[in-house]
Parts: structure tokens; C-alpha cells; sequence
């Protein structure tokens, strides 16, 4: 056994395209610890200082729960929402040809070149009572900023991008030879599109929605212009902590961010592994 691992060991090297296994493992290693690993475990340790029942009574002040429920709620929401118009975005500009398609695809960019202040900004005007948008909306009885709904409109700003940009590369290589060949034995659109297409984009679509979940918890320029930042209404938690912060009380702060970091690691394990199941069934 052992003289068969030995040429076991060399072919697999040999087959590598970059030499230095050894070394390239140590820096991977070494990299992820000095800006993941100590980072969090940081975080992770300085919340103990208050005790196990300071801890659970920093994190259980209705106004911190609020701002969880806020957060959360309002990120996943507009993951879900990106999930649908973002796939629907970029099957149009990977499936159809019209005028103006380059400039349509620029602008899909924009929110991740567009500073966050500035999409606040100009979001809140957009959406404000006396905005273009928010003006009419307003005479109608529906209150966009300053809102939860104002928070949830932020969120799909910035997260559309994420989901358009990990569909548009696998829809660009997907053969439109299943979708024939299901016509061809009489299925409709809806069912070559229910059986045939989703289950192929399945596991990229939820990579597009796990990353805007993620990119929109953590968001806080775009949102505390539009959002009114009102305790218990309106109130991010990223806003929350910054509150603690300038109060000095690092330990509140850090006890609220271990508390998002495991609602948001449990929530991208979730995701990972309905990821692995979807791409089993395919």
C-alpha cells in the first residue's frame, strides 16, 4: 500500500498546474486567519466581558430586536424580490437583442459603482413625500421613506446587481437544446420553463439571492437616508451599533454584531445547503 501511495502522491502533484502546495496552503491559511479568523473571534470574544446575562439582556432590549427583525426582515425580503426581477433582468439581456441593450446592461453596474451616500440621497428625495415617486404615492395613503418600506427599496438598489451578475454568465452557456427538444414533445412554455430551465439555474439563482441577502444585512449608507433611522420603526441594526459605538459601549456593540453574524452564518448555511440539494437533483 504504501509503494502504491507513494506514485499516488507524485501523479497528483504532477498534475498541478501551480507548484508549491505546501506553501500556497500555509498563505491561504495564514491570509484567511489575519483578516477572517481573528477578526470575528475578536468580535466573538468581546461581548463576554458584560457575563452570560448581560449579554442575553443587551441583545433582548426591544429596541435591538426591532432593529433585527428590521434588518433581516427587510434583506430577505428584497432578496426575494431581486431573485424574481433579477432573473427576469438578465434573462433579457443575455436572450433578446433591442436598442439601447449596452447602455441597459451599464446600468445594472450602476449601483455597485454608485457610492452609497449618493444612492441614499437620491433615493430619499426620489421616494420622499414630495418627491417624483413618492408624491403620488403619498395622495394615494402609501408612505414609502422613512418607512420600513423605504428601507426594503434601498435594499433592492443595491442587491439587484448580485443576482444579475451570477445569472447572466450560466444563462450565456445555457443550450437552448433541452428547450427545443421539450417543445418538441409538446410541453408548453410554462412547463419547458418549470421542468427544463429552473432546475439547470437553480443553484446560481440561490447564489445570486444568498449574496444580495448578504450584501443587504450589512447595509447602512443607502438605507439611513431613506429610512428615517426611528427607534423601533425604522432602525437598521448596522445604524444600531454605530449608535453604541459613539456611546462608547464597545461591548453592546460587539454583542449586537455576534448576534448578526450567527443569524446571518446559520441563514448562508441554509442557503449552501438548499445550493448542494438543487445542483444533487439536476
Amino acid at each position: 500500500m504504501a509503494a502504491l501511495a507513494v506514485p499516488l502522491r507524485r501523479s497528483i502533484r504532477s498534475r498541478a498546474a501551480l507548484p508549491g502546495f505546501g506553501f500556497s496552503l500555509a498563505f491561504t491559511l495564514f491570509y484567511l486567519s489575519a483578516i477572517v479568523l481573528i477578526p470575528l473571534a475578536a468580535l466573538i470574544i468581546r461581548p463576554w466581558e458584560l457575563g452570560w446575562g448581560g449579554f442575553w439582556a443587551e441583545i433582548a432590549q426591544p429596541r435591538v430586536l426591532a432593529a433585527l427583525r428590521l434588518s433581516f426582515g427587510a434583506a430577505a425580503a428584497a432578496a426575494l424580490i431581486n431573485s424574481v426581477f433579477g432573473f427576469i433582468v438578465a434573462w433579457v439581456l443575455v436572450r433578446y437583442r433591442f436598442p439601447g441593450k449596452k447602455l441597459v446592461d451599464a446600468l445594472v453596474d450602476l449601483p455597485f459603482a454608485l457610492p452609497t451616500a449618493v444612492a441614499g440621497i437620491a433615493l430619499s428625495a426620489l421616494y420622499a413625500p414630495n418627491g417624483w415617486i413618492g408624491g403620488p404615492l403619498a395622495n394615494a395613503g402609501i408612505k414609502i421613506a422613512y418607512t420600513p418600506y423605504g428601507v426594503m427599496v434601498a435594499l433592492v438598489f443595491i442587491g439587484l446587481p448580485f443576482v444579475v451578475r451570477t445569472l447572466q454568465p450560466v444563462l450565456a452557456d445555457l443550450h437552448r437544446d433541452s428547450e427545443e427538444a421539450a417543445a418538441t414533445l409538446g410541453a408548453t412554455r410554462f412547463q419547458t420553463f418549470r421542468r427544463v430551465i429552473l432546475p439547470m439555474l437553480a443553484p446560481t439563482l440561490l447564489t445570486g439571492t444568498a449574496m444580495a441577502f448578504a450584501r443587504a444585512v450589512g447595509e447602512y449608507g443607502s438605507v439611513i437616508f431613506i429610512a428615517g433611522n426611528l427607534p423601533m420603526v425604522s432602525e437598521i441594526t448596522p445604524l444600531l451599533i454605530i449608535i453604541k459605538l459613539q456611546e462608547y459601549d464597545y461591548a453592546g456593540a460587539a454583542a449586537i454584531g455576534v448576534v448578526m453574524l450567527t443569524i446571518s452564518f446559520i441563514f448562508l448555511l441554509s442557503l449552501n445547503a438548499l445550493q448542494a440539494w438543487a445542483s444533487s437533483r439536476r
